[in-house]
């Protein structure tokens, strides 16, 4: 039996000292993902997909309408970052085709047993394992669903000492968050260097990577994206990462590789990104209320008289992407558009 990532974590960091929070979210994930279908009932967590075909849809109209009134350019890409089973992608793709949009399809994945469902749903797609050997030839049309959560965040501690990076350590055998000996006062804005002791500080530079990216190719391109995340529209303090596995929280360092990894995305350090890149960041909005501006009430209606057999579950699907006390609230839409293409709906 191959060796657990919780024997390689203790054995490198008891030989060598503690390693970053950073560093310990990206292998734990890599080593997750690479292994199993995480998602479903059967799984750790359940995705907006998942849940209602309606969210898939509603992101395909949106996507043809920005499509059609930048005057159905062609050739035009779907692209999805980190698409789980290829469930969102056939539900957008195939309510976009019925407004003429036929996009070609393209995934970013790098699991491969994911890889192995998508194929099922999407045998002309194309797979990529990062963004950069995406096309060049024609406007993309992004989407990203519960992606950014799960890249490394790093973490920043308020001392006595002043600012220092957060990382894991080894105490009394197990995995423990501990701070770091080197003075990071340089690495915190200006403005939050007096923070109360004890405050943590977490910024993504992945996911500001992946950010500048996709504002760089939608610059040049054209075309507009849809960002689907749980976090905050501003800035805050404190530790969001947090470890879920069969539905439950769990402790995030005791079962690296076997849980999921995931810390809030901080939509309000990713819109400068997009603007610095001269396109356009059409909002950050709560994801109840886009859906809602979308028409997910009417689809509910109409799918719940379609099969009445199935009405409740329709609407508890609608409540549960929709409910401030559920999904609608807590994940946020961030969109952003080519410098000439239109503003999206949703998003006023």
């Amino acid at each position: 039996m191959s060796q657990s990532l919780l024997e390689t974590f203790t054995r490198l960091i008891t030989n060598t000292g503690p390693i970053s929070i950073a560093h310990y979210m990206a292998e734990s994930n890599a080593r997750y993902y690479s292994s199993r279908d995480p998602f479903g009932t059967a799984g750790d967590f359940i995705t907006a997909p998942e849940i209602s075909q309606m969210f898939g849809e509603l992101i395909g109209l949106w996507l043809a309408d920005m499509w059609i009134r930048a005057g159905r350019p062609e050739p035009v890409h779907y692209v999805e970052l980190g698409p789980g089973r290829g469930t969102l992608a056939r539900d957008a793709l195939g309510a976009a085709k019925r407004y003429g949009l036929s996009p070609r399809v393209h995934f970013v994945e790098t699991s491969t047993a994911l890889k192995a469902l998508q194929l099922e749903l999407h045998p002309s797609a194309f797979w990529h394992a990062d963004l950069s050997t995406l096309p060049t030839d024609g406007p993309l049309l992004i989407v990203a669903n519960e992606f950014l959560d799960a890249l490394p965040v790093r973490q920043l501690v308020r001392t006595g000492e002043g600012w220092r990076e957060r990382m894991v350590g080894v105490v009394d055998g197990r995995l423990v968050p501990v701070a770091g000996s080197a003075a990071m006062d340089a690495a915190v804005p200006q403005a939050r260097r007096e923070a109360p002791e004890g405050s943590i500080l977490e910024t993504s530079p992945a996911s500001a990577a992946v950010m500048y990216e996709v504002s760089g190719r939608l610059a040049s391109q054209g075309g507009a994206a849809l960002f689907f995340d749980y976090g905050h529209a501003e800035p805050r303090f404190g530790s969001s990462l947090q470890a879920v596995r069969a539905h439950r929280k769990v402790d995030v360092f005791a079962s690296p590789g076997e849980a999921d990894l995931t810390a809030h995305v901080d939509f309000s350090a990713l819109a400068p990104i997009a603007l610095s890149r001269e396109v356009q960041w059409l909002g950050t909005v709560e994801q109840g209320r886009w859906l809602r501006a979308l028409g997910i009430e009417a689809r509910a209606e109409a799918l719940a008289a379609y099969a009445p057999a199935y009405a409740e579950a329709i609407h508890a699907a609608r409540e549960r992407l929709t409910g401030e006390g559920q999904m609608g609230v807590l994940f946020k839409v961030m969109g952003l558009a080519g410098p000439r293409w239109p503003q999206g709906a949703g998003f006023g």
